[in-house]
């Protein structure tokens, strides 16, 4: 999957001059993007001192956080846009960080590896755990705590009272609207409290 293909379509839902919260920011790449790209303003999150070191050295602003423990640092609707890209499969409590990103943010896009790609079903229907691109890690080695698939995060964007405003799947950097379930190894929501 092409980095680049991703970062901008994620890229194009942000709207130009907005203010973002980048969570699971990494070294800072696409909040450095949208800075020089779109006039955006705002910060990443991240635990890692190496990235945080690398989104220094890139001019982004970043925040050393741990999600697990929440966003109450952020006051309601502090930012125009949040972001919380490949990294809900980390993180042991989900729910309230998908909550606490709608909070922090008037939109929260989300993206997470989609296990329901058929290559997965595949791989699962043979008796072994997917290896892919995107999830690129043994079962016994990965960092990824939990699994979902773009219909699942439908029923849970549902549940949590969020309004689903834009949704597709992306494989090899380009967008899949149909069937995206199936046909796409990344899944992406944009969303608001509704």
């Amino acid at each position: 999957m092409s980095a680049s293909g991703v970062m901008e379509q994620i890229a194009a839902l942000v709207p130009h001059g907005a203010r973002v919260l980048d969570l699971g920011c990494g070294t800072g790449e696409l909040l450095h993007h949208l800075q020089t790209t779109k006039g955006c303003t705002g910060y990443g999150v991240e635990l890692d001192d190496a990235n945080l070191l690398a989104c220094v050295q890139r001019g982004v602003n970043a925040i050393q956080l741990n999600l697990e423990e929440g966003l109450s640092i952020f006051e309601d609707q502090s930012f125009d846009v949040v972001l919380q890209l490949e990294t809900l499969q980390h993180l042991r409590n989900t729910e309230l960080m998908l909550r606490e990103t709608a909070r922090v943010g008037r939109i929260g896009i989300v993206s997470f590896p989609n296990f329901a790609h058929w290559p997965n079903r595949l791989q699962v229907l043979f008796g072994r755990m997917p290896v892919t691109r995107v999830l690129p890690y043994e079962w016994y080695d990965t960092p990824n705590i939990r699994v979902g698939t773009y219909a699942d995060f439908e029923v849970l964007a549902r549940k949590n009272g969020l309004r689903v405003l834009d949704s597709f799947g992306i494989q090899d950097g380009r967008p899949v609207r149909v069937r995206p379930n199936l046909l796409s190894s990344m899944a992406v929501f944009k969303f608001d409290r509704g």
